[in-house]
């Protein structure tokens, strides 16, 4: 019996042992990660892609693939974005794809900031002119070094020193043009990514290229002039070809490991999307209005607080978005000058000056508010106009309610008690007595009118504490 327990034991571990070694065959035991950015780069992107960043060196991950396709976003967005990945221990693969994608003005100068730049066939990239200073998409007429012919060598880049003609050495006919600022932000930019290509090896005049002349080249022609690392067609053809290969991440050299690697794609998370919702600019002004006219609500017809909690939480909620924006601060001073105005008309009311100066302010300051030229980080005009029509609609219906109230007779205190009826208490002539809305009143009427008890008179005004009454037409009749 125990012999048969043996066997049954040896068979069962060298079982064991056989399954073991065939899934070492199909996994080398490494984890890879990716993650998916798509649309423009802004704070939420930047966000979700740093801390998964984070989370991957907590984890010991091998490999982080950041899978791109992106127009462009927002320069604060991208430097937070390649801070993160130069100081990461985790070596990144930024992989544009798929088909038909593309990594354009901020995705470019995330490529060249990555350890492994990728691309799949079909995608292009490239066109990195700052666009908040060069108009949608136009490049910055600022011109590049005189080119030379095609029938003669090119020049180095030594020799085109001081933007002098290298034939003669004489200056270029072609001075700088656009303004000091222009200048200033597009050498800015160059110098920027073309650190990032020589710290990476890649080619720093095709990075300057695509800053100065919005250049642009296929996967291809990025992988003939060393733009990018390998063209590959799918994500099992990348971890491949990057297999083995050595990078410096955050100061070390790392062997990257990553054939058979077991793949976790992120999830995008709450976070993630509540960002990407607030920081939309057109969410985040109506989110101010709103919090605006719950306070405003809260004001004016006290309650039990609804309207000043829903107000506080979204005005934080859309100064939050903002300070995430770049925003021009004169768009957003109109801004909070016509909140005041309108406020002002709504406790104040002014017959309408206040009201259109608020509504004409709060308008122009919307449509300068935000300080880019990025499309998906621009106030819609339908937006703007539907926030304003309601300004304006409260701005009426608050002037309404003022005039209303202003011709409307008091409805508490002695005025109210004008026109009322009294019922005489005792037959007077005179002075005497009469009741009125619950209480007794000393009266006065008119000299040599008898007034009978129990009839009607009406009030007619006071003196001091002496209501003045007169007959009742009704009881005359």
């Amino acid at each position: 019996m125990r012999s048969t327990w043996r066997i049954a034991f040896a068979l069962a571990l060298a079982g064991g042992v056989a399954i073991l070694a065939d899934t070492g065959g199909e996994t080398s035991g490494a984890e890879v990660r990716v993650v998916e950015l798509e649309g423009a780069i802004g704070p939420a992107s930047a966000d979700y892609f740093i801390r998964a960043l984070e989370r991957a060196d907590e984890d010991g991950i091998e490999l982080l693939v950041l899978r791109l396709d992106t127009p462009g976003g927002l320069d604060k967005s991208m430097r937070d974005m390649i801070k993160a990945i130069l100081a990461s221990p985790v070596p990144v693969a930024t992989y544009v794809a798929p088909n038909g994608s593309r990594a354009a003005s901020a995705g470019t100068y995330i490529m060249y900031a990555s350890h492994i730049a990728a691309m799949a066939p079909a995608t292009n990239i490239g066109s990195s002119t700052p666009v908040n200073i060069g108009g949608e998409g136009s490049p910055l007429p600022i011109p590049t070094a005189p080119q030379p012919p095609a029938d003669e060598p090119e020049t180095t880049q030594g020799e085109e020193s001081n933007g002098q003609d290298a034939e003669d050495g004489e200056p270029s006919e072609k001075p700088p043009s656009g303004s000091a600022m222009d200048r200033k932000v597009v050498n800015d930019a160059v110098a920027y990514i073309k650190g990032l290509a020589e710290l990476r090896g890649r080619n720093a005049d095709w990075a300057e290229a695509t800053v100065r002349e919005a250049a642009n080249l296929t996967a291809t022609e990025a992988l003939e002039m060393n733009v990018i690392d390998l063209v590959a067609a799918d994500l099992t053809e990348l971890l491949e070809a990057v297999d083995g290969r050595t990078v410096n991440a955050g100061g070390v050299d790392v062997t990257i490991v990553s054939s058979n690697a077991r793949v976790e794609f992120i999830v995008p998370d709450w976070r993630y999307e509540l960002l990407g919702i607030l920081t939309d600019p057109n969410v985040a002004l109506i989110l101010l209005m709103i919090g605006f006219y719950g306070i405003v609500l809260e004001f004016y017809s006290p309650g039990i607080g609804i309207g000043a909690v829903t107000g506080v939480i979204c005005l934080l909620l859309g100064a939050f978005a903002l300070q995430m924006l770049p925003i021009n601060y004169a768009g957003l001073a109109l801004i909070i000058v016509g909140i005041a105005l309108l406020a002002t008309e709504a406790f104040t009311p002014s017959f309408g000056v206040f009201g259109v100066g608020g509504v004409i302010a709060f308008v122009v300051g919307a449509i300068i508010l935000m300080d880019t030229d990025l499309p998906a980080y621009q106030l819609s005009k339908p937006v703007i106009a539907a926030v304003a029509v309601v300004s304006v609609g409260i701005m009426v219906f608050v002037l309404g309610a003022a005039v209303r109230a202003r011709r409307a007779r008091s409805a508490t205190g002695r005025e109210s008690m004008v026109g009322g009826r009294a019922e005489v208490v005792e037959d007077f002539e005179g002075r005497g007595r009469v009741r009125a809305f619950g209480e007794v009143w000393q009266a006065e009427g008119a000299d040599g009118v008898a007034f009978k008890k129990d009839t009607r008179v009406t009030i007619t005004g006071f003196d001091g504490l002496t209501v003045r009454v007169e007959e009742n037409q009704s009881e005359r009749n």
